[in-house]
């Protein structure tokens, strides 16, 4: 399949919600989740965020195969063409796997910062009172004054970003030399070196950016 997937079908567009309480905007910076087959390598649009959560979480132990998406469409097989094929038509990014799924009720939102910043984007965790956690240090004081949540704990949330394709994206830190074994040093970009690992992750987002240098 050639330049952009059909939108209608696939493509999840900005999530926009309105809490009765404070009418403000809920919404993510990301237009399309997919997750590549670990057979054919192929990538395959999934339908929701919240079944992209939930195989992301898993994917680490639970490889991703065409056969999985047969959830949602029963005939997909390796045999049929790419979802999508990564030109310059859309912002991809690689995501990291095995974040844990929000609790009920939460959302975790993902904002894209715009290019040339010294950051992808932000992440943060809404609560079902529309309160926004912008670090684990927030989320730790939030379950110490809300007793009503006992079973959640932080190991439940994650704040890790993902990784932009676009090279130059982010701008780049100065190199800096790792110890790998014994005396053996390297010189690593720490952008680079963290894309290059996610790239083996095979979680891909498509992205809008959030104009201005920090989150929306």
């Amino acid at each position: 399949m050639e330049g952009k997937p059909n939108r209608s079908n696939a493509a999840i567009g900005n999530k926009t919600s309105f809490s009765k309480k404070t009418s403000k905007r809920v919404w993510d910076s990301i237009a399309a989740y997919t997750v590549q087959c670990e057979r054919c390598s192929k990538w395959r649009f999934i339908p929701t965020k919240e079944k992209y959560e939930e195989i992301r979480e898993r994917l680490a132990e639970q490889p991703f195969f065409c056969e999985t998406a047969r959830e949602w469409r029963s005939d997909l097989s390796c045999n049929d063409e790419p979802d999508v094929i990564q030109d310059g038509n859309w912002r991809w990014a690689i995501d990291k796997p095995s974040i844990p799924q929000p609790p009920p009720g939460w959302q975790r939102i993902l904002r894209i910062r715009a290019k040339g910043g010294t950051k992808f984007a932000d992440v943060y965790y809404v609560t079902p009172s529309s309160k926004r956690l912008r670090s684990m240090t927030e989320v730790q004081s939030y379950l110490i004054e809300h007793p009503e949540y006992p079973c959640l704990t932080a190991s439940q949330f994650s704040f890790q970003i993902p990784s932009p394709l676009e090279e130059n994206y982010v701008r780049k830190r100065h190199a800096r030399s790792i110890t790998l074994h014994g005396d053996t040093t390297m010189r690593v970009n720490p952008t680079s070196w963290v894309g290059t690992l996610l790239h083996m992750l095979r979680i891909q987002l498509k992205v809008e950016v959030c104009e201005g240098s920090s989150a929306c």
